[in-house]
């Protein structure tokens, strides 16, 4: 027999993008053919949809790690990488998406409805792509981005109008048998429910579900007993039958305790936003409709404590059923009273028309920042991390075992503003920048050199990078500038000593004359032949 699994925790890893392909066109009498790299390929996506033939998460408890397809890498000739496969995972209509921390991802009710855990990388662009009027042939692709990964807890909980709720041994499995064709356990001790179970019953023209949840004890929203784990399938019910004992051989036992133990574990429990009513507001499980059904009335002493603990229940207001699951006395009028009840919340549950928006056309804002700095420090020294979606991406795709990718990557940064707002910053050539996240950061000895774009790139070979040659002597901006402060400085100083010597007799005439003389003569003399 198939074990019940209604919570499992799912490791869901996305495909990688396939990387671009570097590729020159070659062909006969076409010396100048091209670059022709493919684009990689999207990976594939990890996709939770309600499948009606899926019951419970048992798959998922057995094979916790799941991983979609990888995208293929592109090829020569323009052709793309192929698409990673998208896993598609069925589970059962009910089923909840949260974090491990318990905020709700997704709810998945009806059939159809899915939920993407975990979003395939991006594929790279081939070297195709990337050529542009400056980058005639570039000798370098973009790499694919490693898929989303992230931990997901996926709890069921059971579609069902009414729940059946009571201690243990109080007749719910055999009332569920009775009314419906389900055919759950049914023994004379304790639990014999271990898992929910759900049959269809029909009451003239309604049809509805009825959900036996396993037994509930004094301290179950705590954790006691079985009715902790189960308790989650009573949430989506839009109403509750109560099913007392009448025929409890315990001394310290009869129908009105169970009946306030049972719900005050009902108040005790805290349901989530997966049930809401339909206004959006969340309906606790101690507010919702009620009926009472006394069972084992054909017990020895049974009819007595219904007719003497019927008019207390009265009392509070409910409405009280005399009932034998065995004998089946009294069951038609209460699934009657039970349909009355689910056709009363499916009235309420009005489906509004959805509303159109005609778009409205908008004069463009300002630019939004597309990254932030932080300033951050290690070692007392000042550390530059930039944090953004583009910033990031681009580090990923980046090889840097390609000088011509990492001066792209450069290029890139560049005209989105990290140089300049580094500046504004005030970071120093030296200054370690970091970009990306913790778990996934590249660190850079900040140098702004690169400000130069690609026109520069005529006198690189193909993956080569003129601008980062001899990184090692590399000198940094205020070192050239320096350099040719020093160099205006010793020429000033040359041409005042000359004019010095001039001055006192050494030199007979100025610098400027005597290269205006040494001019004409040529000319006197071009003239004379």
């Amino acid at each position: 027999m198939a074990a019940f699994v209604d919570r499992v925790t799912l490791h869901v890893t996305a495909g990688n993008g396939g990387h671009g392909c570097v590729s020159i066109k070659r062909e006969k009498f076409k010396p100048l053919g091209g670059p022709d790299g493919g684009n990689g390929g999207k990976g594939g996506d990890i996709i939770l949809r309600v499948d009606p033939q899926v019951t419970t998460l048992l798959d998922f408890h057995h094979l916790p790690h799941r991983k979609a397809g990888n995208g293929e890498p592109g090829k020569g000739g323009l052709h793309p990488g192929k698409h990673g496969e998208d896993l598609i995972l069925g589970v059962p209509a009910g089923t909840v998406i949260k974090t491990k921390d318990g905020d709700i991802l997704g709810d998945l009710v009806k059939q159809g409805d899915e939920f993407i855990a975990a979003i395939g990388g991006m594929g790279g662009l081939g070297n195709a792509s990337i050529a542009s009027d400056k980058r005639k042939a570039p000798g370098f692709a973009l790499l694919g981005i490693p898929g989303t990964s992230q931990d997901v807890v996926l709890e069921l909980k059971s579609m069902a109008d009414i729940a059946l709720v009571g201690y243990p041994s109080a007749g719910k499995s055999s009332l569920i048998a009775a009314v419906s064709a389900a055919r759950p356990k049914i023994a004379d001790y304790p639990f014999t429910t271990l898992v929910p179970n759900l049959g269809v019953v029909e009451a003239g023209e309604t049809r509805f579900t009825v959900a036996d949840v396993p037994g509930l004890i004094p301290g179950a929203s705590e954790g006691k007993g079985l009715g902790h784990e189960f308790l989650r399938h009573v949430e989506r019910c839009a109403a509750i039958v109560h099913v007392l004992d009448c025929a409890s051989l315990e001394a310290d036992r009869d129908p009105i305790s169970d009946l306030d133990i049972i719900e005050a574990e009902l108040a005790n429990y805290e349901a989530d936003s997966t049930f809401a009513g339909t206004d959006g507001t969340i309906v606790p499980l101690i507010e919702r409709p009620k009926l009472i059904a006394l069972n084992k009335v054909d017990m020895p002493d049974g009819a007595d404590m219904a007719e003497f603990v019927r008019p207390e229940l009265e009392k509070r207001g409910y409405r009280v059923f005399e009932i034998s699951a065995l004998s089946r006395n009294g069951l038609r009028d209460l699934s009657f009273a039970m349909a009355e009840l689910v056709e009363q919340a499916r009235a309420e549950q009005v489906v509004e028309a959805p509303v159109v928006e005609v778009p409205v056309i908008r004069p463009r804002t300002s630019k939004r920042a597309e990254f932030t700095i932080r300033r951050e420090e290690q070692n007392f020294e000042p550390m530059w991390r930039v944090i953004g979606e583009k910033p990031e991406r681009w580090i990923m795709q980046t090889d840097f075992r390609n000088d011509e990718a990492v001066g792209y990557l450069a290029d890139r940064l560049a005209k989105l503003g990290v140089e300049n707002q580094l500046f504004k910053a005030g970071a120093k050539p030296g200054d370690a920048v970091i970009i990306g996240a913790e778990d996934n950061a590249v660190v850079f000895d900040w140098e702004p050199t690169m400000a130069a774009g690609a026109e520069l790139l005529g006198g690189s070979r193909r993956g080569e990078d003129i601008r980062l040659e001899d990184r090692g002597d590399r000198k940094t901006r205020e070192e050239k500038r320096a350099e040719h402060d020093e160099r205006r400085a010793a020429k000033a100083a040359a041409r005042q000593e000359l004019e010095a010597e001039r001055k006192a007799g050494i030199w007979t005439e100025s610098v400027d004359s005597k290269y205006g003389r040494k001019t004409a003569e040529p000319k006197a003399t071009q003239e004379e032949n």
